[in-house]
């Protein structure tokens, strides 16, 4: 297969992309200041497992099962407990904006010991907390894996990763967070999700269109308020403004991962005039191993000799140009028409960069 054949099937499959930024909608690229989730963590047990649990080393494990029996008004020492059927686990979940109490949401049980499997186990009320401490949800109930892990005799078969697994709607929600989206003198604050001076006035101009008579204006790249009147439903007043279409602007970039020979390059960049030669040398060196007898009767030995053949071949040189103002496309049909691979375009795209031809960005990954 060509090289040139090849660059083309990658810039359809989106290993080489380039784009315009479309209007899209503020919502997108904005959220309201004081609309936020909350991250809740907290430490169960898994219990119900076909000895696939924590081995005895797990000391916490041990420990947390004397303490929960303790609680219950059984006490066991803690050295006469086998852990092989429970499992210490870590229990995450993300408190949405508005939760209230009494409304349910998904949790994440991660193993923390050396259980081999959670299948089949039953999470124990576990109680979540946040940063600061409160007690906002409790988890409890069936933890679901989605795979399995099967053994014996020295033979596994294992599908998916079987020592994290989820509880949909395992979480009961006990405590809301207050959240506030207006402010004490009745303004609304806008957040773009990336700060830019030019996103901020376009959103600035959006809002001002659809609504000539509310106070707007860019605190900042990254803010914007709206003054309400007390007339006004604040909340119908959002729905309309999430709606609003707004034209984000972009900084020209490049991103490369040359893990992958990736290569992402947004539609702002531009090049500069500049000529391009690529040509590629192949080296192949081989080597065979040969074995050479001694004659018969002899005292000789039997040796191997290597036999090493090098054969050096050059592509020739080929070269275009580019004007002022080019546009990625033509960037990469000229590369794509050079027959460059993917890992040759991060090459030249590096050294256009380093020639000050290149009017974008480089991040490397």
């Amino acid at each position: 297969m060509r090289l040139g054949v090849l660059l083309t099937v990658l810039v359809w499959t989106g290993f080489v992309a380039w784009a315009q930024s479309p209007a899209t909608r503020l919502k997108d690229i904005a959220q309201v200041r004081g609309v936020r989730s909350n991250q809740l963590i907290g430490y169960g047990l898994v219990v119900g497992l076909e000895g696939t649990g924590d081995s005895s080393g797990a000391f916490f494990t041990v420990q947390s099962i004397s303490n929960m029996l303790e609680r219950l008004g059984i006490t066991v020492p803690p050295g006469a407990i086998k852990v092989k059927n429970v499992a210490a686990v870590i229990v995450t979940a993300e408190l949405p904006p508005f939760a209230r109490a009494g409304n349910t949401i998904d949790v994440v049980v991660s193993s923390i010991g050396d259980a081999r499997s959670l299948q089949g186990g039953t999470l124990l009320q576990t109680p979540l907390r946040g940063a600061d401490g409160q007690v906002y949800a409790v988890a409890q109930g069936p933890v679901s894996i989605g795979g399995f892990n099967f053994g014996g005799g020295g033979n596994r078969v294992q599908r998916n990763h079987v020592t994290v697994g989820r509880i949909p709607n395992g979480a009961l929600i006990e405590r809301e967070v207050p959240s506030r989206f207006l402010t004490g003198d009745n303004t609304l604050t806008i957040q773009l999700h990336k700060p830019d001076f030019t996103t901020a006035a376009r959103v600035v101009n959006s809002i001002r269109s659809a609504f000539p008579n509310l106070r707007v204006r860019a605190v900042d790249p990254a803010t914007v308020q709206i003054g309400l009147e007390d007339a006004l439903d604040p909340v119908m007043l959002i729905a309309q403004l999430e709606t609003l279409p707004v034209v984000p602007d972009t900084t020209a970039r490049v991103v490369v991962n040359e893990r992958t020979g990736t290569v992402i390059v947004n539609g702002e960049v531009r090049i500069a005039p500049v000529a391009i030669a690529h040509g590629g040398i192949t080296v192949r060196v081989q080597t065979t191993l040969e074995v050479s007898q001694p004659p018969p009767f002899s005292e000789g030995q039997t040796t191997v000799v290597p036999q090493t053949q090098v054969d050096v071949q050059q592509e020739p040189a080929r070269m275009v140009y580019f004007k002022e103002g080019a546009s990625v496309e033509s960037l990469v049909k000229a590369l794509n028409a050079l027959g460059v691979s993917p890992r040759d375009l991060i090459a030249i795209l590096q050294a256009l960069k380093s020639a000050g031809a290149l009017h974008a960005e480089i991040e490397v990954q």
